[in-house]
């Protein structure tokens, strides 16, 4: 990066559009990221409620494929959320050899693989407490129908 020195490399003005380009990505996934789970306590908050008012195991057990379904595509944004900044670290670096504007991400997939991503400590804090909340109601259902 150019800074002060005399002696650092220097980057054009291309590669900081595409650092720009790059960030840009990262930020609307980041968005995305949120939107989601914002979106996952409202549908979780219905099949709670309604399950809570109407005490049915059946309402409870089909809130947990939501939780699932938006774990999942989260997972997939914060996965792609990674692989950008992998790229992002590798343009901005002198040393390593991106092609100009590349968005190709592929050369990272090995690197952020998907099960790491899916039970990545945020994903488990988040999802897995509403699973666990979940849970207990389908349970409190079953031993209030038995």
């Amino acid at each position: 990066m150019s800074t002060n020195n005399p002696g650092s490399p220097s980057i054009s003005q291309e590669e900081i559009k595409h650092l720009e380009f790059i960030q840009a990505i990262v930020a609307r996934l980041g968005n995305g990221s949120f939107l989601i789970k914002g979106w996952t306590m409202t549908v979780a908050g219905v099949f709670f409620g309604v399950s809570l008012n109407s005490l049915s195991w059946k309402i409870a057990t089909a809130g947990i494929i939501p939780i699932i379904g938006f774990w999942l595509l989260d997972a997939y944004f914060l996965r792609q959320e990674r692989l950008f900044r992998k790229l992002y670290d590798d343009v901005r670096r002198p040393a390593v050899t991106v092609e100009l504007f590349s968005m190709n991400v592929q050369p990272y997939h090995a690197v952020v693989p998907w099960r790491k991503v899916i039970w990545s400590h945020t994903m488990v804090n988040f999802y897995g407490s509403l699973a666990l909340v979940d849970i207990a109601f389908i349970v409190g259902g079953i031993l209030r129908n038995h």
